[in-house]
């Protein structure tokens, strides 16, 4: 049996040779990963994941090293305590190594807003790598580790996943807790797993899930045994197919692969359903409303006074809370605060934010009404493969690239992604599944299904051969 301190050694030694080509990692935790290694090595925990190196997106807090949110502003943030699902890790025997690299506070589809530098995607490093949870997923896509925790708000976990050839999960709103997330927008965040394949997304599911009293949205529902459940019979399958879903602006390559991954599907003897979501169109609009509205208030606490960068010289407290916002924050991060600020200002309220909240319910609506007659939602996970970095520079081309998975975000769904098949130019294409609210175990067993007749998700990226 391999021995932890060769697993960490191994993961440690492949993020110094691969990472400076990709820049999925913003800082390892070398020092403190070798010494968990000793402790497990000697007798220490022995869970689920015992042994297993596991890289962290840096917006989620741990004890040990930084936790920046991939912002200027929290550069040299070191957290007081961990995340939940930090601990549930910890208990599980696992290893934490290294916290990986996102866009400034989770806000973003491609890490190009990150603060620091951009993540590649490593099937063509002249591509991005997805956001936000770019950084984590890359880390898994190179084989740097084979576990990563991300975070999704709109799609975060779903849409790098889907760029980079790998396995993502959005769980359902409330069945892993967000204590030590670092809020982006609070009705939205869901911490979830990546890995390779399906089953590497049950472990890691299985080990953050379940009721936590230090968060209020956290729901006390029994976590089912997702590893075990992908061995038993996944019967009669429901697919349904949305039409809103496969209209103008997918990409020509990227519709195919899906549909062949429908006819898959058919073989193993599913049902296709033909589905409605007519509330589709507002999905974008609404989601931008509900969490630019919520990031404004909960990026008001980063005042240049309790933690954070705090500007040089300031010349009264204005100017403190100012400066400091000015020169610690991005663009984008500024540009979502404004416009959040904005839509919940007098006179703006029910005209913006209050709508939205409706709009979200009749979306919500439309997948249980859904879901009446199917057990899974088919769709693709992005209109495009990876894009090229630089291309979308209009923030709006950007929004669309989350066109496809930020409604599972605004009606609280589990949703997955894995991968499908690949463009002519051997760029990965991702898969989306829907389920009803805690259905997760369901929905991994019929994406583990697609796996099992498929061999996409065995694929790796060149760089991988040559590392």
């Amino acid at each position: 049996m391999t021995s932890v301190l060769h697993n960490v050694r191994t993961a440690l030694d492949r993020i110094d040779k691969t990472d400076p080509q990709i820049n999925a990692v913003l800082s390892t935790l070398k020092k403190e990963s070798l010494k968990r290694a000793n402790d497990l090595d000697a007798g220490g925990a022995n869970g689920t994941l015992h042994g297993q190196t596991v890289a962290v997106k840096d917006n989620i807090c741990t004890d040990v090293g930084a936790t920046t949110c991939g912002s200027r502003i929290l550069e040299n943030f070191r957290a007081p305590y961990n995340a939940h699902v930090i601990d549930r890790l910890l208990d599980a025997g696992a290893v934490i190594v290294a916290k990986t690299n996102l866009d400034e506070f989770a806000m973003g589809s491609s890490t190009e807003n990150s603060g620091f530098f951009t993540t590649r995607n490593p099937w063509d490093l002249e591509r991005v790598a997805g956001g936000s949870s770019g950084g984590s997923v890359a880390a898994v896509a190179t084989g740097m580790v084979p576990y990563a925790l991300g975070s999704e708000t709109g799609g975060s976990i779903r849409q790098p996943a889907a760029f980079c050839g790998v396995c993502g999960l959005k769980p359902t709103y409330g069945r892993v807790s967000r204590y030590g997330l670092v809020a982006f927008g609070s009705s939205l965040d869901q911490i979830g797993p990546v890995a390779t394949d399906v089953p590497g997304l049950a472990r890691l599911l299985g080990a953050i899930a379940g009721r936590d009293v230090r968060d209020s949205t956290s729901v006390d529902e029994s976590v089912p045994d997702y590893l075990g459940r992908l061995d038993e019979p996944v019967g009669k399958v429901r697919i349904g197919i949305a039409a809103e879903y496969f209209g103008e602006g997918l990409d020509n390559e990227t519709g195919k692969a899906v549909e062949a991954a429908i006819d898959v599907y058919k073989k193993l003897g599913a049902e296709v359903h033909e589905i409605h979501l007519p509330h589709s169109a507002y999905t974008i609009a609404c989601y931008y409303i509900i969490c630019t509205a919520e990031a404004s208030s909960n990026l008001a606490r980063f005042d240049g006074v309790r933690y954070g960068h705090r500007t040089a010289n300031p010349q009264d407290y204005m100017d403190v809370y100012s400066s400091s916002r000015e020169e610690g924050f991005g663009a984008e991060v500024k540009r979502r605060i404004m416009l959040g600020t904005y839509a919940l200002s007098s006179g703006y309220y029910d005209a913006y934010y209050l709508k939205a909240l409706k709009v979200r319910t009749l979306i919500k609506n439309d997948f249980v009404e859904a879901f009446k007659k199917c057990d899974v939602i088919l769709s693709p996970t992005t209109p495009t493969p990876a894009f090229k970095l630089g291309e979308k520079s209009d923030p709006l081309a950007m929004y669309l690239a989350d066109i496809y998975t930020c409604a599972a975000n605004l009606a609280g769904t589990p949703a997955i992604s894995i991968p499908c098949g690949f463009t002519e130019s051997k760029l990965p294409i991702g898969l989306q599944l829907i389920a009803p609210h805690f259905a997760e175990d369901r929905l991994l067993q019929i994406a583990a299904a697609f796996q099992q007749a498929t061999e996409y998700h065995q694929l790796r990226p060149p760089i991988c051969a040559t590392h």
